[in-house]
């Protein structure tokens, strides 16, 4: 095993590919959040530059739900050895965002708001396959509220979040055209 120059073990490094997230339509048609999603899970659409860096995978989506798994990796850890909170809080916001976007009309975008997170549990390698479930729990024309939770692959609640995404029409943000 060959010493990397800082000495610390054995250097790594990773490739990573994403493709053009803009890519929202089929033939210049717009679509439907729920169809972006699922044209997302088939493959026919890239998924966000920050999943696809992250190893997240979108693996079922219906109308205000998303879930996303993830393989716990060496590059998702911090200082001691355990999946970096931070990493957790990308998974929860990404299953959140595209739970919302699954209930949006065409030309609709959204933003997140806020996203408050709690963690449970510790996650590693050791933990198997992370999943995440987002779920809509309110819907709103101006302002969608949210839940997700992540759970190891033996069921355990490792992280929960609740979020609220600011929904954006086709003319801009929920306010525009209105006058004082």
């Amino acid at each position: 095993m060959a010493e990397g120059k800082s000495g610390w073990g054995e250097e790594r490094s990773r490739t990573v590919r994403s493709d053009d997230p803009t890519t929202a339509t089929f033939d210049g048609e717009p679509m439907s959040g729920l169809d972006q999603a699922r044209a997302m899970l088939n493959g026919d659409l890239p998924v966000a530059p920050i999943a696809q860096l992250l190893g997240m995978r979108m693996s079922d989506v219906s109308p205000g739900s998303a879930t996303f798994t993830l393989e716990p990796h060496q590059s998702h850890e911090n200082g001691v050895g355990v999946v970096n909170g931070g990493v957790l809080a990308t998974l929860l916001d990404m299953a959140v965002a595209l739970a919302v976007m699954s209930t949006l009309p065409a030309g609709h975008r959204f933003t997140s708001i806020d996203l408050s997170v709690s963690m449970l549990r510790a996650a590693g390698a050791d933990s198997g396959t992370l999943t995440c479930v987002g779920t809509v729990v309110k819907p709103g024309r101006q302002v969608s509220f949210t839940e997700a939770k992540v759970t190891d692959s033996k069921g355990r609640l490792i992280a929960t979040a609740t979020s609220s995404l600011l929904i954006i029409s086709p003319a801009g943000p929920a306010d525009a055209g209105r006058t004082q």
